[in-house]
């Protein structure tokens, strides 16, 4: 196992919050029939992650995330993503997370189904086909919606009690759809139009079947619509509209355009929005081989909002066999980190080996020194 060289650091690798150990808060959950006691971590590690109740809750739906969407690229940005655009009207400094709660396995598993006779909760359009067509291998229209994803968002009474304040949703939708004809598989691109306007038709048809169950009547729902990558991405698919349906209101109001993109560099050469970006990196990455040569490759992930640059993740896979090696070499790409990137940007590199993780580099945004962590 390995050893933390700089303790520290290590608070940086969590996705999550974690309790401070001796400044728990207990409040009564009574979202339940039963009365319940749950734990509010005193501990925010950053202004960006929401603190979660404890014991964790998992939402009924959770398993189905894996199988329907196209890579884990897209699990990690569909849950990211959205957690990401509930911020904007759920502060993390106000609410507390909860995986969903309200739409149960069962439900989920109907409404990602086909509209039919037999299923009239189906989301996904028709077969439209008839049986003569079916017989004669007519294609039936593509599934849209791939998932539903739901977020709840609780809030802290005067009383010390705890209530739902908030549910976020996110409808992953399908901008390919695979099935097979005559046992020959084939893919059919869906248009963008289609994907939108479908999208937030669901999302209203969510919006009313929500507000029927009990508690959601005067609870603001924010739904967001993803569009997943292809199976063979190297990236994730994004978010590209959101909107929220106000306290008591069975619609979606105010649909929001998102401009989000990522880019795997070294890229192609053909783009001139991430031109600059790619010179730097392709500098970058010369001089991180001049050091030594023995590694496979070296890879970057940017993420972009609104055409520009917020993060780049790079990936250095290493074959070397000495600690002295690791920490010299990790000394000498943070110097690199320096010269070649911009300063408003985050970088992080993680160096890794057939051992695991060897090193990581971060440095965020706004910063000029970045912070180094060195596994042993």
């Amino acid at each position: 196992m390995k050893r933390i060289w700089w303790i520290p650091i290590s608070i940086l690798l969590l996705s999550g919050c974690v309790p401070s150990g001796n400044d728990e808060a207990e409040v009564i959950n009574t979202e339940q029939d039963e009365v319940e006691t749950a734990i509010i971590p005193s501990m925010q590690l950053d202004d960006q992650y929401y603190r979660t109740l404890l014991p964790y809750k998992q939402s009924a739906t959770r398993g189905k995330i894996v199988s329907r969407l196209n890579s884990r690229y897209d699990i990690k940005e569909a849950e990211n993503g959205l957690l990401r655009l509930s911020q904007q009207q759920f502060s993390p400094d106000d609410y507390y997370f909860q995986e969903g709660q309200k739409i149960t396995d069962e439900e989920a598993s109907l409404w990602l189904q086909r509209e039919s006779k037999d299923n009239p909760q189906g989301l996904n359009p028709e077969d439209g086909r008839s049986q003569a067509e079916t017989d004669e291998g007519e294609r039936p229209q593509p599934e849209l919606l791939a998932h539903i994803l739901e977020q709840n968002y609780l809030v802290k009474t005067e009383e010390d009690k705890i209530r739902l304040g908030g549910v976020s949703i996110g409808l992953a939708m399908n901008t390919v759809y695979y099935n097979s004809s005559d046992n020959i598989p084939y893919e059919e691109n869906i248009p963008q139009d289609q994907i939108v306007s479908e999208g937030k038709r669901m999302a209203d048809e969510i919006v009313k079947r929500l507000r029927e169950k009990e508690g959601m009547g005067d609870v603001p729902i924010l739904v967001a619509l993803f569009a997943q990558n292809s199976r063979n991405a190297m990236t994730p698919g994004t978010y590209f509209s959101y909107g929220a349906a106000p306290k008591g209101e069975t619609e979606v109001a105010n649909w929001n355009d998102l401009d989000e993109a990522y880019v795997v560099f070294p890229t192609s050469g053909t783009n001139e929005q991430y031109r600059d970006i790619d010179t730097a990196f392709r500098n970058f990455k010369q001089d991180v081989e001049v050091y030594f040569s023995n590694f496979t490759s070296v890879i970057g992930k940017g993420f972009y909002q609104n055409g520009q640059l917020q993060e780049l993740k790079i990936e250095i896979p290493i074959q070397f066999y000495g600690s002295a090696e690791v920490i010299g070499f990790t000394q000498y790409v943070t110097g690199l980190i320096l010269d070649h990137f911009p300063d408003d940007v985050q970088i992080e590199v993680n160096v890794t080996s057939t051992n695991g993780a060897e090193a990581l580099i971060l440095r965020k945004a706004g910063e000029t020194e970045p912070v180094v962590h060195i596994y042993e």
